[in-house]
């Protein structure tokens, strides 16, 4: 398989946001090529493409599956597994909100909710949950809002973006009619 200039550039740019999104940068580049491919692709082409080592690769796949961003294809005639990306970019969109709040969010809402079961022993403990409640509402509203995110379907999705700075416009029009 022969990776062009312009997606050896950007394999290498997700490489390096990889380490920034808590990926490393290998399996960053190892999802930007199976992405930037239009056919499904076994270990080996991985492999080949990257010049990284077949464990590294057999390795960064099961990552990949772990965070559901890839598909396991099989192709007749073939025993290799090939592996793809969704087409859709909202899906893995979807997919990326629904990991990382199962591996940040939620582990961090477990943590504040068993905190905020204690009884606080002093006004320092008393104030720290209050800190805690308010980090807590925060994170849930976000876990509720990406819930409905993710139920979205790509067009709405797309819809709910490109209103952009609209949606402050219509708020602060409502707030402005609500201070009459």
């Amino acid at each position: 398989m022969t990776v062009t200039p312009m997606q050896q550039s950007l394999i290498s740019h997700f490489g390096e946001m990889g380490s920034r999104w808590g990926l490393n940068r290998t399996l960053g580049q190892m999802y930007a090529l199976i992405v930037l491919t239009e056919q499904p692709l076994n270990a080996d082409q991985i492999s080949d493409a990257l010049l990284i080592s077949r464990s590294n690769v057999s390795m960064g796949i099961k990552e990949l599956k772990s965070w559901n961003l890839i598909k396991l294809q099989h192709i007749p005639g073939d025993r290799k597994e090939y592996f793809s990306a969704p087409k859709d970019i909202w899906e893995i969109a979807r997919t990326l909100i629904i990991e990382r709040r199962k591996r940040e969010l939620d582990p961090t809402l477990s943590t504040f909710r068993d905190a905020l079961l204690q009884d606080p022993a002093n006004e320092a403990d008393k104030y720290t949950q209050q800190r805690v409640q308010d980090m807590h509402d925060l994170m849930e509203m976000v876990t509720i809002w990406s819930t409905e995110l993710q139920n979205m379907s790509s067009d709405k999705l797309s819809t709910l973006l490109k209103l952009g700075s609209g949606v402050g416009k219509i708020l602060d029009a409502k707030e402005r009619f609500l201070s009459k």
